[in-house]
C-alpha cells in the first residue's frame, strides 16, 4: 500500500491548526490513559491502521500495559477497565458510529454517571479529533509506522 496524498504537506496551515487542537485536548480534563484508549478504539472501529499503530505505540510509551492494549477491542468482556474507562469507551463508540436515532439515553446516562459535564464535553472533542485524523489517514492511505522516527514512536519497542 502506498500513500495517496500527503495532506499535511498539501495543507500545512490546516495541519498545524489541527495539531494545535489536539495539543489543547492533552491539557483538558480527561486523563491521558483514557485519551489513549479512546484513540485506539475509534481507530479500530474506523479501520485506521496508521492511527491505531501510532496510538498503541504512544500508549505503550506512556506506560499502558500490553494486555489492556489487546483488550481494547473486547472492552465489554474484559475485566481490565474501570467503570470510568468503560463509560468513555461506550461514548467513543456511539459518537464514532452515530446511530440513526441519535445517542441513546442509557449511553448518555452511563457516561454522565462517571464524568462531569466538562469531562464529557472534553471527551467529545477528543473523539471528534481522532475521528477526523482517522478519516484523513484512511482516505489518503497513510502507511502504518511510516512516521515512527519523526514522532519518537520507535521508543515503544513494538517491532
Amino acid at each position: 500500500m502506498s500513500q495517496r496524498v500527503n495532506a499535511f504537506a498539501q495543507s500545512p496551515e490546516l495541519f498545524k491548526k489541527f495539531v494545535e487542537f489536539g495539543m489543547l485536548l492533552q491539557s483538558g480534563t480527561i486523563e491521558s490513559s483514557i485519551l489513549h484508549l479512546v484513540e485506539i478504539r475509534a481507530s479500530q472501529m474506523n479501520g485506521c491502521g496508521f492511527c491505531l499503530d501510532m496510538h498503541v505505540k504512544q500508549a505503550k510509551i506512556h506506560g499502558e500495559r500490553e494486555l489492556r492494549l489487546h483488550h481494547v477491542a473486547i472492552w465489554r468482556e474484559s475485566t481490565l477497565f474501570s467503570p470510568r474507562e468503560r463509560a468513555a469507551l461506550a461514548w467513543t463508540e456511539v459518537l464514532t458510529h452515530l446511530p440513526v436515532q441519535g445517542v441513546p439515553d442509557e449511553v448518555y446516562e452511563r457516561v454522565r454517571s462517571e464524568l462531569s459535564e466538562k469531562e464529557i464535553s472534553d471527551l467529545s472533542f477528543a473523539i471528534m479529533s481522532i475521528n477526523g485524523w482517522n478519516r484523513l489517514n484512511v482516505g489518503f492511505r497513510s502507511v502504518p509506522g511510516s512516521a515512527d522516527k519523526a514522532y519518537g514512536l520507535d521508543k515503544a519497542k513494538l517491532d
